[in-house]
């Protein structure tokens, strides 16, 4: 079984986004959700999840980018960590450790 974090940052500022909502969704049924904290994290979005095909949900109510939704694969690794990292009219993703 895997686990799933995930961190948001706001390059123009250079600082975390703390406030942000996020999903997790699987097969179109959301499965956790939190806010991101005062250091744009949130450590655990969900345990114990089993391989196959997630959904992360970013709500990010204003700015050009409203909403980021990215389709991840999860396999039987231990643990995934999926950074936003977010400007005003650009965003990069990754998988970190």
């Amino acid at each position: 079984m895997a686990s799933l974090s995930t961190h948001v940052l706001d390059t123009a500022s250079g600082r975390p986004a703390a406030g942000v909502r996020v999903a997790l969704e699987k097969d179109g049924t959301v499965i956790a959700h939190a806010v991101t904290d005062g250091e744009g994290r949130v450590r655990e979005l969900a345990a114990s999840l089993a391989a196959g095909r997630y959904r992360i949900v970013f709500e990010l109510a204003s700015g050009f980018f409203a909403r980021v939704a990215l389709d991840v694969q999860v396999g039987t690794e231990a643990h995934y960590h999926v950074p936003l990292l977010l400007s005003p009219f650009g965003l990069v993703t990754y998988r970190g450790s």
